[in-house]
């Protein structure tokens, strides 16, 4: 029952996305063609939220649901991955016309083409885990 409430976060989460239209192919078409300022907005409030997000746990120590303190670690500034990293995402969303986030609320509003999305997903996913140590991280 403790796990509930991350349910219930999930499909308000899930709700939200639908009904702002940031799981539709028209509006990533627009996006990736200049076309439209609504997927920037969306995209523009997430990274403000979670920046909010993360400077309100560090400035007031919040803990995790178990109690424990949240750690978050600074990463390296290399700016090469970062390019690297996201050429081949947006490159990915481009083609597939879907952000990895909203694979299952796609699922779950019955687009059944998204399982080839997810079965590429778990693929890549799993790829990375075998080559993650030869990478530059």
């Amino acid at each position: 029952m403790k796990l509930l409430r991350f349910f219930i976060v999930g499909f308000v989460f899930g709700v939200v996305l639908t009904k702002s239209e940031a799981i539709s192919w028209y509006r990533i078409y627009e996006m990736f063609h200049f076309q439209s300022f609504h997927m920037y907005g969306i995209i523009g409030v997430a990274v403000l939220t979670g920046s909010l997000g993360i400077f309100i746990i560090k400035k007031r120590k919040i803990k995790d649901y178990k109690g424990l303190p949240i750690k978050i670690i600074p990463k390296e500034k290399t700016f090469v991955n970062y390019i690297i990293g996201g050429i081949l995402f947006g490159l990915g969303w481009a083609l597939v016309g879907s952000c990895p986030g909203p694979i299952y609320i796609l699922l779950g509003t019955g687009m059944l083409s998204i399982v080839v999305i997810l079965a590429g997903a778990l693929v890549g996913t799993y790829v990375y885990g075998i080559i993650k140590d030869k990478l530059p991280h």
